[in-house]
């Protein structure tokens, strides 16, 4: 692992951090460098994730906070919960994302049909998003489409790219330069519009893993420089 001795770029809270692919992609980017937030509705969930990740990675890189107050203290917010959660979640700490990106991994699955393509009424998560946020906040799309499996060991290499949609460059910027942290490679994907795309891939790579026996496919773009 790296050693926690980079600059810390950026404050950055994780809301739904105590889910698999928050938690590892909290631990990958705390090992660059980053403040890390780990933020839950539970104070007692994050404090027990937390010391837990804590522990696994031999230091005190990561900190607990309830969500409205993890995204009071960032500069950057990365939403990582089901897509049953994701409008009460927004609802709940919207009042204190003004002039923020966020990050959001929501894919709209639709348990138990989690290996066909859900459409939600706004066509897209981070599209309900955005809608619900307004224009004083700059979602971005990302890491929908990248396995926890493959997350989870923050000495792996991570053989996939990072579709990248959003309408703000410097939001976009921003995501990309966080998959370099997490070791893959962010691709501009377009406008926030092409995240219909991009969420709707996860069931078919969902479907490949069940049909294929594997776990973690992931998308990898072709034809670009390194």
């Amino acid at each position: 692992m790296s050693e926690h001795d980079s600059p810390l770029i950026k404050s950055i809270a994780v809301v739904g951090g105590t889910g698999k692919e928050g938690s590892a992609l909290a631990k990958r980017w705390a090992l660059k460098g980053y403040r890390v937030i780990i933020g839950s509705r539970s104070a007692e969930k994050a404090v027990a994730t937390v010391t837990e990740l804590n522990e696994e990675l031999g230091s005190a890189y990561l900190a607990a906070m309830v969500n409205e107050e993890a995204v009071q203290n960032a500069d950057l917010i990365v939403l990582s919960v089901p897509y049953s959660a994701h409008k009460p979640t927004l609802e709940s700490i919207k009042a204190h994302l003004d002039g923020k990106t966020v990050i959001d991994l929501t894919v709209p699955l639709a348990p138990p049909a989690i290996f066909t393509v859900t459409v939600p009424e706004g066509k897209a998560a981070c599209l309900e998003a955005q809608a619900m946020l307004g224009e004083s906040v700059n979602v971005v799309a990302a890491f929908q489409n990248v396995s926890a499996v493959k997350l989870a060991n923050p000495d792996n290499d991570v053989d996939c790219d990072v579709l990248i949609c959003g309408d703000n460059a410097d939001a976009k910027a921003d995501a990309v330069a966080l998959a370099e942290a997490a070791g893959m490679r962010g691709v501009d994907a377009g406008p926030l519009a092409n995240a219909v795309a991009v969420e709707a891939l996860t069931p078919v790579l969902l479907y490949i893993n069940k049909t294929y026996k594997v776990k973690g496919a992931g998308i990898r773009i072709t034809g670009l420089a390194d």
